[in-house]
């Protein structure tokens, strides 16, 4: 290499360490070892240092680092970490993450999965033997084994084939990375990404005390539980957890036959009259499964040893627009909270489970257990959380694209102050009524249910599904005819789904006959079909901000007409070719367009000095000094004011603060 001119260096990390993986890189990596490193310089080959036989040793790969103008790792966040706390340092300016890359073209992260879907060539029983080998290699052996942990000396063949593994995933890495579209980190995506990873390296302080205190009253009112459910049933069920056996004792003793004991079923049948045993029974059933001690185990386990969770945020996690995912502790899917566990009654709760004095205060802990994971989420001493959630970001993101102008203008009548909630409005236009004369009741359905499940071309199915309990009772007839009206009240929505279907079909159409070309929504969107440097075709729907939603191969089903393309199943988690149509696509411009919105109030909080700890769907969780200066009013001002490319959307925002994080 003497005399070459390096500029580029590819990079791959093999660890071991006794914390599982699954308590997040942080805390895995305070005690993760570096065995192997390795690398390649350009188009060289790849070297790989073997630390754990010397002469290298973690502290050269900081020279490697310091001499590359570019780095590309695959998950960059894992082996960035792991390194850190090894003393070394790696520029979050230098790097190329390839998994990175890879969502945001709604690609999937994993690297072998990766491999596939690009058609880099692989030898598949190499990648299972290296599965093996990492199982081996990077955790500790199983707990029947004589020696504790595998090593060059105890495997000395295997480590041979680890060592050969180590160097074919940086030519998976490097052979991906030529493949890959590169269109969104072109788009200031790449600055974005950079401050995620220094947002989930600041990460949030935890309540380990409250965690650890929850933990142990769930188990307490679990045994009180199933004493009770015992002594109701004889001895016959020992814990309602026991789901086979409790439907049984139910259709033997009670003559009640149920189809499974999910939530839904357990809520249903308890509004019905009921013999006392069975109902209290279900009541039983109801508070175990309430919720788990599974998300304060996180916590504990997850937490660092300064007690802050790092790392619980995916960029571009979510498949196709962009949003973030969870990890680790999944903070975007934490129990709901009734408006009744407001910040007294969460202190309340707080204080009685860290005397373990739960049971004295209420009967159903297990509630109580659900409500209260949230507050194990604080502010440093003299510190205070600021917190603030876009109102309705998506409604008003559908109402702007779609340039429904009645709608536009009734969010900022309300944000002013002098016109009703688009609940009501909604349901007055779908009732054919006053606005003040809409019920609290009509509000919610038709008024709430139509507004969440029709904007994306939802019908009875979505309505069922959004409405749940409260539209129980009504036909299929009756819910027809609300989508009916609110598709009359929203024409230009309407107009949108169809609109977007088609232009799509013209970009894929004009792309096979080879004549090419865009397509305008809206003078908003705007739509082609694009191949990249393997020759891949992509639909891609340009974004007001510059990025792209992509699609890859797209195509047109000759039978159904319907547009289909590559992507990974949701249910299934498989790569596979899926449907898409209007409705569908307007819900991917909705959600991308409002994650847009989202990110550019995040970016004003940071530079404005409010740092950002958390972010939860819509919502931002700074944590700021404990001063008056700093104030949600200020956060929400930030969040709601409109980008550069946004000009006519109405944006608002609405926040609180709190020592301990809840629901506003």
């Amino acid at each position: 290499m003497e005399g070459t001119f390096l500029s580029t260096l590819w990079l791959d990390l093999e660890t071991y360490c006794e914390t599982p993986i699954r308590s997040g890189a942080h805390r895995y990596a305070e005690e993760a070892e570096v065995m192997l490193v390795a690398f390649a310089w350009d188009d060289e080959p790849v070297t790989v240092w073997d630390l754990t036989a010397g002469p290298h040793t973690v502290g050269g790969v900081q020279m490697l680092l310091d001499s590359a103008d570019d780095i590309v790792i695959h998950n960059s966040a894992f082996d960035r970490t792991v390194l850190r706390h090894r003393g070394v340092h790696m520029a979050l300016e230098k790097i190329s993450d390839t998994m990175v890359t890879a969502l945001q073209h709604s690609l999937p992260g994993a690297l072998g999965t990766l491999c596939d879907v690009l058609g880099v060539p692989s030898d598949k029983a190499k990648d299972k033997d290296g599965r093996k080998l990492i199982q081996l290699f990077c955790k500790p052996c199983p707990k029947n084994w004589k020696v504790r942990r595998a090593t060059r000396e105890t495997h000395p063949g295997e480590w041979t084939r680890f060592v050969e593994y180590a160097r074919l995933d940086v030519d998976a890495m490097r052979s991906v990375h030529g493949r890959l579209p590169h269109w969104n980190t072109d788009t200031g995506e790449s600055e974005l990404w950079r401050l995620d990873q220094r947002i989930n390296d600041r990460g949030f302080a935890v309540d380990v005390h409250l965690a650890r205190s929850a933990v142990g009253a769930f188990e307490r009112a679990s045994r009180t539980l199933a004493t009770r459910a015992g002594t109701l049933t004889g001895g016959a069920v020992g814990s309602t957890t026991q789901r086979d056996v409790l439907l049984a004792f139910l259709l033997r003793e009670e003559g009640i036959e149920m189809a499974d004991m999910t939530g839904d079923t357990v809520e249903r049948l308890l509004r019905e009259e009921l013999p006392p045993v069975a109902r209290e029974l279900l009541e039983i059933r109801q508070q175990a499964a309430a919720t788990s001690p599974a998300k304060y185990k996180v916590l504990i386990a997850a937490a660092s040893s300064d007690d802050r969770l790092r790392g619980s945020v995916q960029f571009c996690g979510a498949a196709r627009t962009g949003r973030d995912a969870g990890r680790i502790f999944q903070p975007q899917n934490l129990p709901r909270t009734p408006d009744w566990f407001d910040g007294p009654v969460q202190e309340t709760t707080v204080a009685a489970f860290k005397a373990d004095a739960e049971d004295i205060l209420w009967a159903d802990v297990s509630e109580r257990c659900a409500f209260a994971v949230r507050g194990c989420l604080i502010a440093e001493a003299n510190k205070k959380l600021v917190i603030a959630d876009l109102s309705n970001i998506e409604g008003r993101v559908l109402a702007w694209l779609a340039g429904e102008h009645w709608k536009i203008e009734a969010f900022k009548a309300y944000d002013r102050g002098d016109g009703p909630d688009l609940y009501k409005v909604t349901a007055a236009r779908i009732l054919d009524k006053a606005v003040e004369d809409v019920t609290k009741a009509e509000r919610q359905s038709p008024g709430k249910v139509s507004e969440l499940s029709c904007g994306y071309q939802g019908s009875v199915g979505a309505f069922r599904k959004m409405g749940g309990a409260r539209v129980e009772g009504m036909s299929d007839e009756a819910i027809q005819d609300i989508v009916r009206k609110w598709r009359t009240a929203h024409p230009r929505t309407k107009s949108l789904w169809y609109d977007l279907e088609g232009a799509a079909k013209m970009a894929i159409r004009s792309a096979e006959e080879g004549s090419g070309g865009s397509f305008d929504v809206r003078g908003l969107l705007r739509l082609d079909v694009v191949k990249d440097q393997c020759d891949r075709a992509w639909l891609r729907v340009r974004l007001p901000s510059g990025r792209y939603l992509c699609y890859l191969r797209p195509q047109i089903d000759s039978d159904s007409g319907q547009i289909l393309y590559e992507g990974m199943n949701q249910y299934t988690r498989k790569w596979s070719l899926l449907e898409t149509y209007g409705g569908k696509l307007v819900e991917n411009s909705v959600q991308a367009i409002a994650r847009d919105v989202f990110f550019a109030g995040l970016r004003r909080a940071e530079e404005a000095g409010y740092p950002v700890v958390l972010r939860v769907h819509d919502e931002l969780v700074c944590e700021v000094p404990d001063d008056p200066a700093y104030s949600h009013e200020r956060l929400a001002e930030m969040m709601s004011a409109n980008p550069g490319w946004s000009t006519g959307l109405p944006l608002a925002a609405a926040g609180f603060e709190a020592y301990r994080y809840r629901k506003g």
